[in-house]
């Protein structure tokens, strides 16, 4: 049921390369704190916001040196819409006899099991399958990523940017099907291995990020660039479609910021804070009762930050890097929460 036959025809799947430039050199050192194995993973939506749905996932299996062990591919049924169906070609007729998530969870789970997540954009893919896990009421057995555009730019890829088929032509790797996801995830993966060899010979620190599964979420409806809703309740789907977690305005911080977080003692409302990475309670909930509490959400970090909150302190992101380099106090996600039920009122005058 959940091989993509289609694949197995017309060659698809069976393109990965037994060889790569990288082979042809002098033997490398195999850098020893790289991971044991690798899943490559392409989901396809019904949009980009936090409440949309998969309608189709695909696996490759990579071993610690990036050769192809196995690869998986299912189509998903999302229980509503199936959005931009001139992108990823699938709509609600070829979808109605699909598998729910829930059916599908155990075999998508045991593809991912003790390997990191390998995605272009991998944000985007892991907050999909983290939010459709926690719907179903199950952990992803996932605590590593990697994004292939952050990988590229640790290696100083001479791309003209960072989409998939930059990097795909860089390494002379052809595009059948775009935006299918069994085909995307297979030239995902014959670019990651020639990417990896070549990490490991030049001893590139891998970017590999922290994954915390989804405890709290929320699935309202957020509008979209095109207007809104096709008057059920479910959104209409225009070719202006918003991209992925549309900014949200919120009312300017009525206080003035009154500095830095001191650790040990109370947050004081006006206190700009920023978080950085994956967050157990989701994102956009975190930020509102932040907001709520009376405390600034700065989208970046700068001198004036009071406080960054991350559950990944030593990932090499831009937040937790200006927030060394500034001296900013960081805390994690936890003690964050912790703070937020008694934050002290602003300074009178």
């Amino acid at each position: 049921m959940l091989e993509d036959q289609t694949a197995r025809t017309d060659g698809m799947s069976e393109r990965i390369p037994a060889q790569s430039a990288a082979d042809a050199q002098p033997p490398l050192i195999w850098p020893s704190g790289y991971p044991d194995g690798y899943a490559v993973v392409d989901v396809e939506t019904t949009g980009l916001a936090r409440d949309d749905r998969i309608v189709s996932a695909a696996v490759y299996r990579l071993d610690a040196r990036g050769e192809v062990e196995d690869h998986w591919y299912t189509v998903v049924n999302p229980e509503r819409d199936p959005g931009p169906t001139w992108i990823h070609g699938l709509t609600a007729e070829a979808l109605a006899d699909a598998p729910l998530f829930p059916q599908i969870a155990e075999e998508f789970a045991a593809r991912l099991a003790g390997r990191v997540l390998v995605a272009h954009n991998a944000i985007f893919d892991w907050s999909m399958i983290a939010r459709e896990y926690a719907r179903a009421r199950l952990e992803v057995p996932v605590r590593q990523r990697l994004c292939t555009i952050a990988l590229s730019k640790e290696l100083s890829l001479p791309l003209p940017n960072h989409k998939l088929e930059s990097l795909a032509a860089h390494y002379g790797v052809v595009q059948q099907r775009a935006h299918h996801a069994l085909d995307d995830a297979r030239v995902l993966a014959e670019v990651f291995r020639p990417s990896l060899h070549l990490a490991a010979r030049q001893q590139v620190r891998l970017p590999l990020l922290a994954c915390k599964p989804l405890s709290e979420w929320s699935d309202s409806v957020v509008s979209r660039a095109d207007g809104g809703t096709d008057g059920g309740g479910r959104r209409s789907y225009g070719r202006g479609y918003a991209t992925w977690r549309p900014t949200r305005k919120r009312p300017a911080c009525p206080y003035p910021n009154p500095g830095r977080y001191e650790p040990g003692r109370r947050l004081i409302q006006g206190m700009r804070v920023a978080i950085s990475g994956d967050t157990s309670v989701d994102r956009e909930l975190l930020e509102d009762r932040a907001t709520e509490a009376g405390l600034h959400i700065a989208s970046s970090v700068s001198r004036l930050t009071s406080l960054l909150v991350t559950n990944d302190p030593d990932a090499a992101t831009s937040k937790v890097l200006k927030a060394r380099a500034f001296g900013t106090p960081v805390i994690d996600e936890g003690a964050f929460t912790q703070l937020l039920q008694d934050v002290a009122p602003a300074p009178e005058g």
